[in-house]
């Protein structure tokens, strides 16, 4: 409807300025490009192994010797001899019973840990989570011989126990449960404290729950490291029945000859859990991940 002014013009009414889509610089396009490239590419040589390793157990031993990517007559002789030539199921069983063990023990105590070193006001706290974070730098090989000497006066080498005392809460877990209680608001705390909830009541009920994405990302990190540990229980585990997988796969190398196809079919075998429970789990890891990452 038009308007009419005082000198007796029609004038139209204006009209509300359509939004407009705001234009990328084309450096910022450019730039966004050859990042996008240059992490695909990334992604591609870390996948490269992976799938080395599942060409050569789809190989047989003569064409394991071959330089191919793809196998030129697959089949799944390498799978059959991994899981009939060796205790392979025993060995999963007891990679699962101590890896299990050392993610419920970590979960357990580094939420604790990690929620006193984030709410709890006691003396030398500052200084006792940097002797936790010193314990970082000292690698295995290092501790050897005194973890060695220790299990051996409790009558603990040879047994799952021993290997779980070792990994009873890692420093890593402590600091990721810490970082993120410390990105909880504390008016969480202060409602639980006018309910007359205690510190545990107040940890188990209210902040424990909230630390959801931290507890998979501790427990991601722990079964990984416990499922795929190596050293320790090679020095721990002297009975045949207590191979972990790890030491079961290298039974397939001998001392002049590699069995490649069933070794890279036991691995890939191997890689399975781990794969699932992240797939599963990866939200949660991320979250609390980042979460850790930007409290300082």
């Amino acid at each position: 409807m038009a308007v009419v002014t005082s000198s007796g013009e029609p004038r139209t009414p204006a009209r509300a300025p359509t939004p407009t889509t705001p234009v990328r610089p084309r450096a910022q396009v450019i730039g966004r490009v050859v990042v996008y490239t240059l992490l695909t590419i990334l992604a591609l040589v870390f996948f490269v192994p992976f799938l080395w390793s599942v060409s050569t157990s789809l190989k047989t031993l003569p064409d394991a010797n071959e330089f191919s990517l793809l196998p030129p007559n697959p089949t799944l002789a390498g799978y059959r001899e991994a899981l009939t030539t060796f205790d392979f199921a025993q060995y999963a069983l007891n990679s699962a019973i101590v890896a299990a063990a050392v993610t419920a023990c970590n979960v357990l105590l580094a939420s604790l840990g990690g929620y006193a070193f984030a709410r709890l006001r006691f003396p030398g706290r500052n200084f006792l989570f940097l002797l936790v974070l010193a314990t970082l730098m000292i690698p295995d090989q290092l501790r050897l011989v005194p973890v060695y000497q220790m299990l051996t006066g409790l009558e603990l080498i040879n047994t799952r126990r021993g290997y779980v005392l070792i990994y009873l809460v890692q420093a890593t877990s402590l600091f990721l449960m810490r970082q993120y209680f410390l990105s909880l608001p504390k008016d969480l705390e202060e409602a639980a404290k006018l309910d007359n909830a205690g510190y545990f009541k107040t940890f188990w009920k209210v902040m424990l729950p909230l630390a959801a994405p931290a507890v998979a990302g501790v427990a991601i990190l722990a079964f990984q490291g416990a499922w795929n540990e190596f050293f320790w229980p090679l020095l721990i585990f002297q009975d045949r029945g207590l191979y972990t997988l790890p030491i079961g796969i290298t039974q397939f190398v001998f001392t002049y000859q590699t069995n490649w196809p069933p070794l890279m079919a036991a691995s890939v075998i191997s890689i399975l859990p781990i794969f699932l429970m992240f797939v599963f789990l990866q939200r949660y890891f991320v979250a609390g991940a980042a979460a850790a990452a930007v409290k300082g």
